[in-house]
This record gives structure tokens, C-alpha cells and sequence, in this order.
């Protein structure tokens, strides 16, 4: 039976786990940059699948969104982003297809962009008990891939002369590889819980 999602603020898994002020800058930076490699890993990973490659970058990016709630979370998307910005190879297909701002403008700039609203979305339901069960952890990564999607067409659009081409293209071919991932997060998170309030005993 799902458990109904609370108005009030709860503990991350992160906190869970990793209890300590949520203004230690210590903890802050590492967990953010544990963040960043966590991204830059699942970019680089592609698993044959149809019709196109699996990455496992949207999951990570749900994920540690869910994770560390929407602050942290945005907070580790845009030190991504940043690094991305600077040259360093951190994105999906780098550096084969550029670098730095030259790749962040090209067509996938807006799903890029996209992930910081994601990271905002899903932290804040993660925030609210979302993640401790697994339809409302559905919901949310539903929810997260739209706020993916929605920057991420409007941005390809202009691109490729036309909305239709976009979801055509940026949309359509992920779709199943999605619903692969939003299962594995449908048992993870609510596992990743109970093994945590386990072991705090």
C-alpha cells in the first residue's frame, strides 16, 4: 500500500545515511562532487538497447536528485554543469562531439539545463516522503523526466526546424530505456531506505 506523501519536510536518504548540518562545508563538497563523478561515470556508460544506446545518466541525475534533496541536488547539477562549461570531459560523447560552452549550445544544451530543473522537482517530492515507496517514487521520476523532456524540446526545436522533428528525435527513442530506469528506481530508492533505517538501527 503506497504511503501517502507528506506535507512536511523529511530527512534525505543522504541525511539518512550520512547524518551532519546541512551547512558543513566539508560534507557539502564532498557529497557534491561525489555527485559530479557519479554523473560524469553514467554519461560514459551505454548499454545496447533499442532503438538507440541506454545511458544511465538520466537515472544517476533522478537519482542523486532524490538522494539529496533539491537543494544539494541542484547544487551538485550546476557544479556539474560548471565543470562541463570549463572543458573538462564530463558530459555524454566528450570529448568526440566538443567540449565546454561550444557542446553546452548544441542540441542537447536544453536537456542539460533540463537536469538542474529535474534535480529541483524530484528533490523537493524526495523532501516530502516520495521516495519511500514505490508508486510515489514513480510519480516523482515521471514527473522528472518530463521536467527533462520539456527544456530539452524546446531547445532542439529551433534546431532541427521544427517541435514534431524534435520529439521525434530527442524524445521518442528514449522512451523505453526510460521506463527500464524508472523500474530499477522504483526498487532502489525504497530499498536503499530500509537498508538505511536498518542500519541506524
Amino acid at each position: 500500500m503506497p504511503i501517502a506523501p507528506s506535507p512536511t519536510i523529511r530527512l534525505t536518504l543522504v541525511d539518512e545515511l550520512w547524518p551532519g548540518s546541512k551547512r558543513n562545508a566539508v560534507r557539502l563538497a564532498v557529497l557534491a562532487l561525489a555527485g559530479t563523478a557519479i554523473l560524469t561515470v553514467s554519461a560514459k556508460i551505454q548499454i545496447p538497447f533499442y532503438p538507440i544506446p541506454l545511458t544511465l545518466q538520466t537515472l544517476a541525475v533522478l537519482v542523486l536528485g532524490m538522494a539529496y534533496g533539491w537543494r544539494l541536488g541542484a547544487a551538485t547539477m550546476a557544479l556539474y554543469l560548471v565543470e562541463g562549461a570549463v572543458g573538462l570531459p564530463v558530459f555524454a560523447g566528450t570529448p568526440e562531439r566538443g567540449i565546454g560552452l561550444a557542446y553546452m549550445g548544441g542540441p542537447t544544451g536544453g536537456y542539460l539545463a533540463g537536469f538542474v530543473l529535474a534535480t529541483l522537482v524530484v528533490g523537493y517530492l524526495a523532501e516530502r516522503g516520495w521516495d519511500r515507496s514505490a508508486f510515489l517514487t514513480a510519480v516523482a521520476m515521471l514527473v522528472g523526466n518530463v521536467a527533462i523532456y520539456l527544456p530539452g524540446v524546446l531547445w532542439l526545436g529551433p534546431i532541427v526546424k521544427g517541435y514534431d522533428k524534435a520529439i521525434s528525435l530527442g524524445v521518442l527513442p528514449f522512451l523505453y530505456g526510460d521506463a527500464i530506469k524508472l523500474a530499477v528506481a522504483v526498487v532502489v530508492l525504497p530499498v536503499a531506505w530500509r537498508i538505511a533505517q536498518r542500519l541506524r538501527g
